[in-house]
């Protein structure tokens, strides 16, 4: 398990190298989103899925979310629907996954056998420049073992991989982040917008904003 540290507010050139040749070797990464500490793999393939559920100790039965670049990436995965493309504009880039009718090439491993798949474009340079090099969505899920706290720590995360039995290949060390939940979830496959998970926005100012009631 390799360590870099790199500051984001620097030339992260070289650190994006390194991660995208462990990407492309099947390999996971932890590597600095607006919210937490992401675990990324190639989640267009199903043996780098398959280690992300491991090193969390996720069950099977819980879908990981993607980080995608942009609203093409979003449309190469999912269908939306025009009506939803304003919604998407609204939260996007930002601190909000949503979840959308999956297209076929997702692998239903890593969304547990169901037709949806959430997605989310991180407001983060590094991710950004990241998914441009690599040119794949990558799995977004928080670097943490499942059912365990999150931690905006670099340290405590090293620390926790440390003593698993199943390990990232590469932690890009971007120092600690600042205190933060989880991604909202907002899900559109149904008629009415739902909100699943209330991360840093307020669920009555996200509905507002959504001018969804």
């Amino acid at each position: 398990m390799k360590v870099i540290k790199i500051n984001l507010n620097e030339d992260f050139s070289e650190a994006i190298q390194e991660v995208i040749v462990v990407l492309k070797m099947g390999g996971v990464v932890v590597y600095p989103t607006d919210t937490l500490y992401g675990l990324g793999a190639n989640a267009l393939e199903i043996g780098p899925v398959e280690r992300i559920f491991k090193i969390k100790h996720r069950p099977e039965g819980k879908p990981l979310p993607i980080a995608v670049k942009n609203i093409n990436w979003a449309k190469e995965l999912s269908f939306i629907y025009k009506k939803d493309e304003k919604v998407l504009a609204k939260v996007w880039p930002g601190q909000v996954s949503v979840v959308l009718p999956k297209r076929s090439v997702v692998p239903d491993i890593l969304t547990s056998g169901r037709t949806s798949v959430a997605l989310r474009i991180i407001n983060s340079p590094f991710v950004d420049k990241l998914l441009g090099k690599f040119g794949y969505p990558i799995t977004s899920t928080s670097a943490n073992i499942s059912d365990e706290l999150t931690s905006s720590k670099i340290s405590e995360i090293i620390k926790r991989f440390e003593n698993s039995d199943f390990k990232p290949d590469l932690i890009i060390d971007a120092g600690d982040l600042k205190e933060s939940e989880p991604s909202t979830i907002l899900d559109l496959t149904s008629e009415k917008p739902k909100i699943l998970r209330v991360g840093l926005s307020n669920p009555k100012k996200l509905l507002e904003l959504l001018k969804l009631k």
